[in-house]
């Protein structure tokens, strides 16, 4: 398909988004840009979170899977949706009740400033990598299908990305993305269906879709091995774990959560959300099965991240491409233009402390717009570097990061829920930096280069492994017993 026309649906996409902007940022003051004005629609909130949550690596990774993983995917999800319940019922609860604007405020309630402001630091670390990770994915596809045909190099094109989320996320914050993610998680959705219809109907054979399924054994849902990285205990409790940490210790998920008026509208929402969520991502996983099949007939040798591009871009109809593309885009926005917003709230709620110190309405608008900035600038640097390392499996390491990253956070916030022990507060950036330290020498040193540890390879179990080190480490630094 002519790159010039992919090109100019991207730009008219992005004018759209930036009306959106243009019309929802009106009046916006700091506290509509960090929580929406507390104003947000539950549904409207439930909808666009779907976006957010599978971004681009869900939209290309997930189906390019399916050959190797099958169906094994969906005990991961099946873990996803029952720490939503997690969520909603132990920790919105919480944040309701303190009424935060940033969710860290709990830690500073609980520990003090110094463990406060290091479970703030360890969000903002987790959240930049893990950020432009799935931003670097989406970026390559469109530099391979578009802009290398433009002649335009990696760097340009991560600018005029970049520039283009700035654009429509600079002055509305929250209350602008609240409504942005709706559409785009709409055109999103409506990509996936239209993709999957289509190349379902385009299999050549006589029997049911499923029974072909079954032909090329892709329909197993279980591993039973435990010492691989997809044994379905391992899928099952890190898809819980890692919804806890990844959303409900997530201040990109949890403010538009909290943007809602009421606990039980939000709670209402994370319910919504987590049940259509099982339902899209079965729904990717089986387009993998599709696109596995339709590309073999085909004969074509892309696989992994580049199978479903592939397919679209290069063997749909024009308009089955144009679809994917627009869905792509709508997969990418929402997992960079959030980040952006919520890492700029941390930073400045957290760490430079907007709520106590004397900081007149003038000063925190023009703070908080260079924050904004800085944090754009600082996700170009990101994609370069993943750009020079040219990672094969971003799921692998998106998956890596948030294991050693938000382990920590998951640890420190269990250790306030569920004791009541006084922290002596330095043990808090201690186990952030010694946690992660002892988890890499565990999965990379000894299981993989060394090989001690019988042929096991850690998964998503290292993100509750990471936690539990934590904890233990928070435990042996607390010194007494809290009243009650």
């Amino acid at each position: 398909m002519n790159a010039f026309i992919l090109a100019s649906v991207l730009g008219i996409y992005f004018l759209i988004l930036f009306w959106v902007s243009l019309r929802t940022a009106k009046g916006t003051d700091n506290q509509g840009y960090f929580i929406g004005n507390k104003n947000s629609s539950w549904w409207l909130v439930a909808f666009g979170m779907i976006g957010t949550s599978l971004s681009g690596v869900t939209f290309v990774s997930v189906p390019g899977g399916v050959a190797k993983g099958g169906f094994t995917y969906m005990m991961v999800v099946l873990g996803f949706f029952l720490g939503y319940f997690a969520v909603a019922y132990i920790l919105l609860p919480l944040y309701y009740r303190l009424n935060v604007t940033s969710i860290y405020h709990y830690l500073k309630e609980r520990f003090g400033t110094l463990p406060y402001q290091t479970g703030a630091t360890v969000f903002i670390i987790s959240r930049t990598l893990g950020a432009t990770a799935r931003l670097y994915l989406v970026i390559a596809i469109l530099q391979t299908f578009i802009f290398n045909d433009l002649g335009l190099h990696f760097a340009a094109t991560s600018i005029i990305i970049l520039l283009m989320i700035l654009a429509y996320t600079f002055k509305g914050g929250v209350k602008t993305i609240v409504w942005t993610d709706t559409l785009q998680t709409t055109l999103m959705l409506l990509g996936l269906v239209a993709c999957t219809f289509f190349v379902g109907g385009k299999l050549e054979s006589t029997t049911s879709i499923w029974s072909q399924i079954k032909e090329v054994q892709l329909d197993f849902w279980i591993n039973t091995d435990y010492h691989t990285p997809s044994f379905w205990l391992k899928h099952l409790l890190g898809g819980f774990f890692t919804t806890i940490a990844m959303t409900g210790l997530d201040q990109e998920m949890m403010q538009k959560n909290i943007s809602v008026k009421t606990l039980k509208d939000s709670q209402k929402n994370m319910l919504v959300f987590a049940s259509t969520l099982l339902f899209v991502n079965f729904l990717f996983v089986f387009l993998g099965a599709i696109l596995t099949i339709y590309g073999s007939e085909l004969g074509i040798n892309a696989s992994g991240d580049a199978l479903f591009p592939t397919v679209a871009l290069q063997h749909l109809p024009p308009i089955l491409g144009l679809i994917f593309l627009v869905a792509l885009v709508s997969a990418l926005f929402p997992s960079a233009d959030g980040a952006i917003t919520a890492l700029t709230a941390s930073f400045c709620i957290d760490l430079l402390q907007f709520n106590h110190k004397n900081y007149t309405e003038e000063q925190k608008t023009k703070i908080r717009r260079w924050v904004h900035l800085g944090f754009t600038a600082l996700f170009f640097v990101c994609l370069l570097i993943f750009y020079r390392i040219d990672n094969k499996t971003i799921i692998d390491l998106i998956i890596k990061i948030a294991g050693f990253t938000y382990g920590p956070l998951l640890g420190l916030f269990a250790f306030g829920i569920f004791t009541r022990r006084k922290l002596t507060p330095i043990f808090a950036p201690v186990m952030a930096i010694l946690s992660p330290a002892i988890c890499y020498f565990l999965s990379d040193i000894l299981a993989k280069k060394l090989d001690l540890l019988g042929g096991y390879q850690f998964g998503y179990e290292i993100l509750l492994i990471n936690a539990a080190i934590t904890f233990l480490g928070l435990w042996l630094g607390s010194k007494k017993s809290l009243a009650t």
